[in-house]
């Protein structure tokens, strides 16, 4: 018996038919001109992290270590190994593990702390902090005390060349060689304090002080100085730039010799070796205008924090150059042990990053595509077919919008999904009101843990007319 057969028909493929676009790397956050920026960045995004990359995912939570007081006016660390907090309720108070230990009380309220370690000729390593108006104080591994012979007024304690630093006014002090409680050591030699104005153009105040780098870095508001030279003979100070400056004493962090801080004008990185550049952050610029004598920054080793005042965390990961923005507790300050970070808020919080929740709340996250169109803005398309893989832990709610607007909040929600399994998934976006707009662009947001992996779209291009 000779089988049947049947021809398979061959379809010419439709013209204009193109083969599917993925992405499959997400490069973070851009407010560079929607139209012009890469597929691989986002318009909008809150509350997502790059630690997965090329993947994105919902940033981690954050833990409530304690509260006290309204605010949290200063952290550092001692040794790397104990977290002390002063709140504005007038104490400075030690973490260790989960308790609790009061050192000192009847602090000012509202003066805002720096912190630093030295030894020199104290016994061992002590946790030295300043406020401007209270005395200075040090912490020697068990109780806290005043450091004698410090100025009662100085502010912005750091440690250069083996000296004790702090400002006071638009004056530079030093303690003497190894002698955290000698100031006034004036003999005319290598083991002398220092002193020294630090004129502006401005006629402004020193607002931060770093030994972090090979020079000893003098902030004001709207200016930049080095001091030069290891003893006081050969101490001498030049201006960097007179053009940015910093917005105060903890908006600058330090990591792998280099500094970055806030200014109004941007985000800046500077080497000591050349001028502060701002070209890392262009990409989020949009957010300058927020930066304020109350923002922060802070670094757990990894990622680069920079949080203002209204109510976003910018992160920069240096490994890959990316940006995000979280939305957390407004930070008052930043504090590492480890890669463990702590932040203290404007509300007297401590919290501790970490977790898959914001203390027992689901994180919500949101992010928002550039407007997809062809080659050309002009040429007229059809949508086919849109989809994106994603990993959603069990219980997580997924929202997916879309706008045929450039910008703007004007969105149809499409699709809702809660996940019922934490396995990837291919999630199909409906595109039938929009088959036939020139520009699509796609929202995700929801509450929970996801990890996105693609978006992809299939269109086809039609005749421009």
């Amino acid at each position: 018996m000779r089988p049947v057969q049947y021809k398979t028909s061959q379809n010419q493929p439709l013209e204009g038919m193109m083969q599917p676009i993925p992405i499959r790397e997400f490069r973070g956050l851009n407010t560079f001109d929607p139209y012009s920026i890469e597929d691989t960045y986002f318009t909008e995004m809150q509350n997502l992290t790059t630690d997965d990359y090329p993947a994105i995912s919902t940033r981690p939570g954050y833990a409530m270590q304690g509260v006290f007081g309204t605010r949290v006016l200063g952290m550092g660390v001692w040794r790397g190994q104990e977290l002390h907090v002063v709140f504005n309720d007038g104490t400075w108070r030690r973490l260790i593990g989960n308790a609790w230990t009061t050192l000192a009380s009847g602090l000012n309220t509202s003066a805002e702390w720096s912190f630093t370690n030295f030894d020199g000729n104290l016994g061992g390593v002590n946790l030295i902090g300043c406020n401007g108006v209270d005395s200075m104080r040090k912490y020697n591994g068990s109780t806290v005390s005043v450091l004698s012979g410090a100025p009662s007024n100085g502010k912005y304690i750091t440690t250069y060349q083996n000296r004790l630093w702090c400002a006071v006014g638009n004056e530079l002090w030093s303690s003497a060689l190894d002698q955290p409680e000698n100031w006034n050591a004036f003999a005319g030699n290598q083991q002398d304090s220092y002193r020294k104005t630090i004129e502006s153009s401005h006629g402004e105040d020193i607002n931060m002080l770093s030994g972090s780098l090979y020079r000893l870095t003098i902030g004001m508001p709207s200016s930049i100085h080095l001091l030069m030279g290891g003893q006081p003979s050969d101490f001498n100070s030049r201006v960097v730039t007179d053009d940015e400056g910093v917005a105060n004493n903890n908006a600058v962090t330090a990591r792998e010799g280099a500094l970055r801080f806030m200014h109004k004008s941007g985000i800046y990185e500077y080497s000591a070796a050349a001028l502060p550049d701002k070209g890392f952050s262009e990409a989020i610029k949009t957010f300058y205008p927020n930066v304020s004598t109350a923002s922060a920054s802070g670094s757990d080793g990894i990622r680069l924090y920079f949080s203002t005042q209204s109510g976003e965390t910018l992160v920069y990961d240096p490994r890959i150059g990316t940006w995000t923005r979280w939305v957390t507790p407004v930070p008052t300050c930043y504090a590492s042990i480890g890669q463990d970070l702590y932040i203290g808020t404007a509300t007297g919080q401590v919290l501790k990053l970490g977790g898959t929740v914001d203390i027992a709340s689901p994180i919500a996250w949101k992010a928002v595509t550039k407007p997809f169109t062809n080659q050309s803005i002009a040429q007229r398309q059809r949508w086919l077919k849109m989809w994106i893989i994603a990993e959603m832990s069990v219980g997580s709610v997924l929202n997916i919008s879309l706008s045929n607007q450039k910008s703007g909040e004007s969105w149809d929600l499409v699709s809702t999904i809660t996940s019922s399994s934490a396995v990837s998934q291919r999630i199909i976006i409906p595109v039938r009101k929009f088959v036939l707009e020139n520009t699509v662009r796609i929202k995700l947001e929801g509450t929970g843990y996801i990890r996105l992996h693609e978006i992809t779209r299939q269109v086809r291009q039609l005749p421009l007319y």
